[in-house]
Protein backbone atom coordinates (compact mmCIF):
# COMPACT_ATOMS: atom_id res chain seq x y z
CA UNK A 1 0.00 0.00 0.00
CA UNK A 2 1.27 3.45 -1.23
CA UNK A 3 0.10 6.30 1.19
CA UNK A 4 1.02 10.22 1.76
CA UNK A 5 1.94 11.09 5.36
CA UNK A 6 2.71 14.84 6.67
CA UNK A 7 6.44 14.59 7.94
CA UNK A 8 7.88 17.04 10.99
CA UNK A 9 10.93 17.22 10.41
CA UNK A 10 13.25 15.97 7.84
CA UNK A 11 16.98 16.49 8.22
CA UNK A 12 18.68 14.61 11.26
CA UNK A 13 21.91 15.99 12.17
CA UNK A 14 24.77 12.79 12.34
CA UNK A 15 26.02 11.75 15.83
CA UNK A 16 30.16 12.46 15.59
CA UNK A 17 32.25 12.02 12.55
CA UNK A 18 30.54 9.56 10.13
CA UNK A 19 34.02 7.57 9.30
CA UNK A 20 31.78 5.50 6.54
CA UNK A 21 29.75 8.17 3.95
CA UNK A 22 31.08 11.63 5.58
CA UNK A 23 27.86 12.55 6.35
CA UNK A 24 26.93 15.62 8.28
CA UNK A 25 22.80 15.01 7.85
CA UNK A 26 20.33 12.13 6.41
CA UNK A 27 17.10 12.67 4.54
CA UNK A 28 14.39 10.36 4.15
CA UNK A 29 11.79 11.23 2.32
CA UNK A 30 9.70 8.10 2.01
CA UNK A 31 9.27 5.09 4.69
CA UNK A 32 9.50 1.53 3.85
CA UNK A 33 10.85 0.27 0.62
CA UNK A 34 10.00 -1.17 -2.70
CA UNK A 35 13.38 -3.06 -3.07
CA UNK A 36 13.04 -5.23 -0.54
CA UNK A 37 16.38 -6.86 0.47
CA UNK A 38 16.40 -9.90 1.93
CA UNK A 39 19.15 -8.61 4.37
CA UNK A 40 17.43 -4.94 5.05
CA UNK A 41 18.76 -3.63 8.60
CA UNK A 42 15.74 -1.64 8.90
CA UNK A 43 13.31 -4.00 9.01
CA UNK A 44 14.55 -4.33 12.66
CA UNK A 45 12.51 -2.93 15.70
CA UNK A 46 14.92 0.19 16.32
CA UNK A 47 13.56 1.36 13.23
CA UNK A 48 9.73 1.34 14.26
CA UNK A 49 8.87 0.70 10.93
CA UNK A 50 5.69 -1.42 11.42
CA UNK A 51 4.80 -2.47 8.05
CA UNK A 52 8.02 -2.42 6.36
CA UNK A 53 7.19 -4.58 3.79
CA UNK A 54 3.84 -3.76 3.10
CA UNK A 55 3.44 0.11 3.31
CA UNK A 56 5.26 2.92 1.40
CA UNK A 57 4.82 5.89 3.05
CA UNK A 58 5.51 8.94 0.97
CA UNK A 59 6.19 12.31 3.06
CA UNK A 60 4.00 14.63 0.96
CA UNK A 61 5.32 17.82 2.57
CA UNK A 62 8.70 16.90 2.34
CA UNK A 63 9.86 19.56 0.14
CA UNK A 64 8.18 22.12 2.32
CA UNK A 65 9.91 20.80 5.25
CA UNK A 66 13.24 20.68 3.68
CA UNK A 67 13.27 24.52 2.43
CA UNK A 68 11.99 25.37 5.34
CA UNK A 69 15.10 23.43 7.49
CA UNK A 70 17.83 24.34 5.14
CA UNK A 71 17.39 28.21 5.25
CA UNK A 72 18.08 27.18 9.32
CA UNK A 73 20.92 25.64 9.18
CA UNK A 74 24.23 27.09 10.39
CA UNK A 75 26.21 24.95 8.98
CA UNK A 76 26.59 23.45 5.81
CA UNK A 77 27.64 19.38 5.70
CA UNK A 78 26.69 16.86 3.20
CA UNK A 79 23.07 15.75 2.78
CA UNK A 80 23.06 11.82 2.61
CA UNK A 81 19.88 9.93 1.05
CA UNK A 82 19.54 6.40 1.43
CA UNK A 83 19.88 5.20 5.16
CA UNK A 84 16.86 3.50 6.03
CA UNK A 85 14.81 3.42 2.14
CA UNK A 86 16.50 3.93 -1.25
CA UNK A 87 15.75 7.50 -2.88
CA UNK A 88 15.13 6.08 -6.29
CA UNK A 89 13.09 2.79 -5.52
CA UNK A 90 10.19 2.50 -8.33
CA UNK A 91 8.02 4.62 -7.48
CA UNK A 92 10.07 7.97 -7.31
CA UNK A 93 9.93 7.68 -11.35
CA UNK A 94 6.28 9.16 -10.85
CA UNK A 95 6.35 11.04 -7.35
CA UNK A 96 9.62 12.99 -8.50
CA UNK A 97 10.51 13.64 -4.40
CA UNK A 98 14.01 12.93 -4.71
CA UNK A 99 14.09 14.78 -7.99
CA UNK A 100 12.69 17.81 -5.98
CA UNK A 101 14.51 17.61 -2.81
CA UNK A 102 18.41 17.59 -5.03
CA UNK A 103 16.66 20.79 -7.06
CA UNK A 104 16.22 21.95 -3.41
CA UNK A 105 19.30 21.65 -2.20
CA UNK A 106 21.33 22.72 -5.11
CA UNK A 107 19.17 26.13 -4.51
CA UNK A 108 20.66 26.48 -0.69
CA UNK A 109 24.18 25.48 -1.29
CA UNK A 110 24.28 22.23 0.35
CA UNK A 111 26.35 19.19 -0.64
CA UNK A 112 24.76 15.66 -1.30
CA UNK A 113 25.59 12.04 -0.81
CA UNK A 114 23.42 9.47 -2.53
CA UNK A 115 23.32 6.36 -1.38
CA UNK A 116 20.89 3.81 -3.74
CA UNK A 117 21.05 0.32 -5.45
CA UNK A 118 18.68 2.25 -8.84
CA UNK A 119 20.53 3.22 -12.13
CA UNK A 120 17.43 5.69 -11.84
CA UNK A 121 19.81 7.61 -10.47
CA UNK A 122 20.86 8.81 -14.18
CA UNK A 123 18.08 10.93 -14.58
CA UNK A 124 19.09 13.05 -12.17
CA UNK A 125 22.29 13.90 -13.89
CA UNK A 126 21.83 17.64 -14.52
CA UNK A 127 21.38 18.11 -10.43
CA UNK A 128 23.95 16.05 -9.15
CA UNK A 129 26.06 18.00 -11.60
CA UNK A 130 25.28 21.30 -10.40
CA UNK A 131 25.36 20.33 -6.75
CA UNK A 132 29.16 19.24 -7.48
CA UNK A 133 29.93 22.30 -9.22
CA UNK A 134 28.81 24.36 -6.52
CA UNK A 135 30.17 22.27 -3.64
CA UNK A 136 30.21 18.55 -3.34
CA UNK A 137 28.24 15.60 -4.54
CA UNK A 138 28.71 11.74 -4.61
CA UNK A 139 26.97 8.54 -5.65
CA UNK A 140 27.04 4.90 -3.80
CA UNK A 141 25.74 2.10 -5.15
CA UNK A 142 25.15 -1.01 -2.89
CA UNK A 143 26.76 -3.82 -4.84
CA UNK A 144 27.51 -7.26 -3.03
CA UNK A 145 27.49 -9.19 -5.14
CA UNK A 146 29.05 -9.38 -9.13
CA UNK A 147 26.32 -12.18 -10.38
CA UNK A 148 22.77 -11.14 -11.52
CA UNK A 149 20.72 -14.11 -10.98
CA UNK A 150 21.87 -13.46 -6.98
CA UNK A 151 21.40 -10.04 -7.01
CA UNK A 152 17.74 -10.61 -8.14
CA UNK A 153 16.99 -13.35 -5.05
CA UNK A 154 18.87 -10.92 -2.98
CA UNK A 155 17.58 -7.51 -3.81
CA UNK A 156 14.50 -8.52 -5.53
CA UNK A 157 12.81 -5.08 -6.55
CA UNK A 158 15.83 -3.34 -7.18
CA UNK A 159 17.91 -2.88 -10.40
CA UNK A 160 20.65 -5.96 -11.05
CA UNK A 161 24.15 -5.41 -10.17
CA UNK A 162 24.86 -5.23 -13.82
CA UNK A 163 23.05 -2.02 -14.37
CA UNK A 164 24.38 -0.21 -11.00
CA UNK A 165 28.37 -0.89 -12.97
CA UNK A 166 26.85 0.62 -15.80
CA UNK A 167 24.94 3.73 -14.19
CA UNK A 168 28.53 4.16 -12.34
CA UNK A 169 30.32 4.43 -15.14
CA UNK A 170 28.31 6.61 -16.38
CA UNK A 171 28.77 9.09 -13.37
CA UNK A 172 32.44 9.01 -13.83
CA UNK A 173 32.53 9.67 -17.58
CA UNK A 174 30.20 13.01 -16.38
CA UNK A 175 32.72 14.01 -14.36
CA UNK A 176 30.57 12.64 -10.89
CA UNK A 177 32.58 10.82 -8.48
CA UNK A 178 31.02 7.53 -8.09
CA UNK A 179 31.60 4.36 -5.83
CA UNK A 180 30.31 1.42 -4.26
CA UNK A 181 29.33 0.00 -0.45
CA UNK A 182 30.81 -3.34 -0.27
CA UNK A 183 28.04 -3.92 2.27
CA UNK A 184 26.89 -6.51 3.79
CA UNK A 185 28.69 -9.24 2.53
CA UNK A 186 26.30 -12.52 3.64
CA UNK A 187 27.75 -15.18 5.00
CA UNK A 188 28.10 -18.59 3.59
CA UNK A 189 26.68 -16.64 0.28
CA UNK A 190 28.79 -13.85 -1.29
CA UNK A 191 31.77 -14.27 1.19
CA UNK A 192 34.23 -15.78 -1.07
CA UNK A 193 37.31 -14.68 -2.95
CA UNK A 194 35.77 -15.28 -6.45
CA UNK A 195 33.16 -12.55 -5.31
CA UNK A 196 35.28 -10.04 -3.90
CA UNK A 197 37.43 -10.16 -6.81
CA UNK A 198 34.84 -9.80 -9.62
CA UNK A 199 33.74 -6.91 -7.56
CA UNK A 200 36.86 -4.92 -7.19
CA UNK A 201 37.45 -6.03 -10.67
CA UNK A 202 33.80 -4.89 -12.06
CA UNK A 203 34.49 -1.72 -9.53
CA UNK A 204 38.04 -0.62 -11.29
CA UNK A 205 36.78 -1.17 -15.07
CA UNK A 206 33.77 0.83 -14.91
CA UNK A 207 35.55 3.69 -13.49
CA UNK A 208 34.89 3.42 -9.38
CA UNK A 209 36.72 6.36 -7.24
CA UNK A 210 36.43 4.14 -4.25
CA UNK A 211 35.08 1.16 -2.54
CA UNK A 212 33.06 1.31 0.68
CA UNK A 213 33.45 -2.70 2.59
CA UNK A 214 31.96 -4.51 5.59
CA UNK A 215 32.59 -8.16 5.52
CA UNK A 216 29.70 -9.59 7.64
CA UNK A 217 25.98 -8.18 8.42
CA UNK A 218 23.64 -7.57 11.44
CA UNK A 219 21.23 -10.07 12.54
CA UNK A 220 18.64 -8.27 14.52
CA UNK A 221 15.19 -9.18 15.83
CA UNK A 222 12.94 -9.14 12.93
CA UNK A 223 15.15 -8.54 10.52
CA UNK A 224 16.67 -11.76 11.47
CA UNK A 225 13.34 -13.92 11.20
CA UNK A 226 12.74 -12.28 7.59
CA UNK A 227 15.94 -12.91 6.51
CA UNK A 228 15.61 -16.88 7.31
CA UNK A 229 12.22 -16.88 6.46
CA UNK A 230 13.93 -15.85 2.99
CA UNK A 231 16.74 -18.37 3.31
CA UNK A 232 14.52 -21.57 4.21
CA UNK A 233 12.97 -20.19 0.27
CA UNK A 234 15.97 -19.61 -1.64
CA UNK A 235 18.52 -21.52 0.02
CA UNK A 236 17.19 -24.74 2.10
CA UNK A 237 19.47 -25.76 5.24
CA UNK A 238 21.38 -22.56 4.96
CA UNK A 239 19.53 -20.93 8.38
CA UNK A 240 20.56 -24.15 10.30
CA UNK A 241 24.46 -23.31 9.39
CA UNK A 242 23.49 -19.30 10.55
CA UNK A 243 21.98 -20.45 13.69
CA UNK A 244 24.67 -22.97 14.56
CA UNK A 245 27.64 -20.23 13.66
CA UNK A 246 25.60 -17.14 14.91
CA UNK A 247 22.94 -18.36 17.53
CA UNK A 248 21.24 -14.97 18.65
CA UNK A 249 24.29 -12.65 18.43
CA UNK A 250 23.41 -9.33 16.75
CA UNK A 251 25.93 -9.79 13.92
CA UNK A 252 27.24 -12.14 11.54
CA UNK A 253 30.82 -11.55 10.57
CA UNK A 254 31.69 -13.40 7.09
CA UNK A 255 33.82 -16.53 7.02
CA UNK A 256 37.70 -16.12 6.69
CA UNK A 257 37.02 -12.67 7.36
CA UNK A 258 40.78 -11.14 7.86
CA UNK A 259 41.74 -13.44 4.71
CA UNK A 260 38.67 -11.66 2.54
CA UNK A 261 39.81 -8.20 3.60
CA UNK A 262 43.80 -9.09 2.95
CA UNK A 263 42.67 -9.95 -0.61
CA UNK A 264 40.20 -6.63 -1.02
CA UNK A 265 43.22 -4.11 0.09
CA UNK A 266 45.29 -5.64 -1.93
CA UNK A 267 43.24 -5.44 -5.13
CA UNK A 268 42.40 -2.14 -4.23
CA UNK A 269 46.23 -1.02 -3.80
CA UNK A 270 46.57 -2.66 -7.16
CA UNK A 271 44.12 -0.72 -8.83
CA UNK A 272 45.36 2.74 -7.15
CA UNK A 273 41.51 2.45 -5.76
CA UNK A 274 40.62 4.61 -2.73
CA UNK A 275 38.67 2.67 0.61
CA UNK A 276 37.17 5.98 2.00
CA UNK A 277 35.25 8.49 0.52
CA UNK A 278 36.53 11.94 -0.07
CA UNK A 279 34.22 14.40 1.99
CA UNK A 280 32.90 17.69 2.17
CA UNK A 281 34.67 19.25 5.32
CA UNK A 282 31.58 21.03 6.84
CA UNK A 283 31.47 24.97 7.20
CA UNK A 284 29.55 27.74 8.52
CA UNK A 285 27.53 29.59 5.93
CA UNK A 286 29.65 33.00 6.54
CA UNK A 287 32.53 30.78 5.16
CA UNK A 288 33.81 31.44 1.35
CA UNK A 289 32.62 28.94 -0.50
CA UNK A 290 35.40 27.41 -2.72
CA UNK A 291 36.08 24.76 -0.37
CA UNK A 292 37.63 21.42 -1.36
CA UNK A 293 36.67 17.98 -0.58
CA UNK A 294 39.36 16.18 1.60
CA UNK A 295 40.30 12.74 1.49
CA UNK A 296 40.44 10.99 5.05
Amino acid sequence: MIREIQARTLLTRVRGPDDWFGLYYTMNLYRGCQHQCIYCDTRSETYQIENFDHDILIKANAIEVLRRELAGKRIIGTIGTGSMNDPYMPLETEVRLTRRALETIAEAGFPVHVITKSDLVLRDLDLLEMICEKTYATVTFTITTAEDVLSRTLEPGAPTSSKRFAALRTLGLRGIPAGIALMPVLPFIEDNEENIRQIVNLAAGNGAKYILPAFGMTLRDRQRDYYYARLDKHFPGLRLRYEKSFGERYSAPARNAPRLEELFRDLCTGYGMATKVAVFTPRKRAEEENIQPRLF
